[in-house]
């Protein structure tokens, strides 16, 4: 069924405030060779840190691009950092605007894109790969955050 009232969000409202966001995802892996191999950067594809990096910085400026109704906006931070315990990558990312809107879709995507990019240049050494767990941690900014105006 299609729309005629399809429409984005009216934003123009809004004060522009400091908006923060940090989402996590969580790789899985099969296997203890794997995280040696990252680690040791010996995957065949290359450093799987650094370009899930840079495919996640790649993929937070571009979430307007691809959902429909994500406002375009000035990303002014994004951090990402990964934590490895046992046989689990945890991707942690933070994004920060000064906008009217929030990044929660941006962070969410960053951290989406750098696990897919994981999968992507583990899947040759690694058929066991799992992805999960990709949620907000946290978020700041907005109205929530304005007094007495």
């Amino acid at each position: 069924m299609e729309s005629k009232h399809l429409k984005m969000v009216d934003i123009t409202h809004k004060k522009s405030t400091l908006r923060t966001a940090i989402a996590q995802a969580i790789v899985h892996v099969s296997s203890k060779d794997t995280i040696e191999a990252i680690l040791n950067k010996k995957v065949p594809k290359g450093d799987v840190f650094a370009m899930s990096k840079a495919a996640g910085l790649l993929g937070v400026k571009k979430t307007s691009d691809l959902l429909p109704d994500c406002h375009p906006l000035p990303i002014e931070y994004t951090d990402i950092v990964y934590e490895v315990k046992d046989l689990q990558i945890k991707i942690l990312i933070t994004v920060k605007t000064i906008y009217k809107t929030g990044v929660e879709v941006e962070a969410m995507h960053g951290a989406s894109i750098v696990a897919l990019n994981m999968y992507d240049m583990l899947k040759p050494i690694d058929k066991g790969i799992e992805i999960s767990s990709i949620k907000l941690l946290q978020k700041t900014g907005g109205k929530s955050d304005i007094k007495n105006i």
